[in-house]
């Protein structure tokens, strides 16, 4: 099993699109393990996309970022990190296919509703960092039904 973090952006927050975006990841068969919503500072902002700093698009993502509360996850699962960036789908929403979260809700690519970690190393550093008390353990009972008995180990 695999965690990784997931956050629903301003847009997706002031859109009132939270319910939907997790109920994709629940749907899917993904437990979250840890859920806050969280007014970001241009600290974290910046701790957070690191290493964008210097870029052009820089400081209005870190602008539109603390522009809101965002709605931060830590979500688990087999492949939690693949399967996970497969439900979210590419970055602008026009270009994202049917089905995928920015597919069916978004049509921008800088407004594109959710940010999810891209690897395990990202999302073990992004989780440690929104998520610094850890997230709750607990046996999630409709794993037996999820996922079979290869993917249990």
């Amino acid at each position: 099993m695999e965690t990784t973090f997931i956050f629903v952006k301003p847009d997706g927050v002031q859109r009132g699109l939270v319910g939907q975006i997790l109920t994709r990841f629940e749907r899917k068969g993904l437990q979250v393990v840890g859920a806050k919503m969280i007014k970001v500072d241009e600290e974290l902002a910046g701790k957070h996309y690191a290493e964008h700093e210097g870029k052009p698009f820089y400081p209005g993502l870190i602008k539109f970022v603390t522009s809101s509360p965002i709605m931060a996850f830590a979500i688990r699962g087999v492949d939690a990190v693949t399967v996970c960036r497969k439900v979210i789908g590419a970055t602008n929403g026009r270009n994202a296919e049917p089905g995928t979260i920015r597919g069916d809700l978004g049509m921008s690519g800088s407004y594109n509703l959710i940010h999810g970690s891209d690897s395990i190393e990202s999302a073990n550093r992004e989780l440690a960092l929104w998520f610094p008390e850890g997230v709750i353990e607990y046996d999630k009972s409709s794993n037996f039904w999820t996922y079979d008995a290869s993917d249990r180990g």
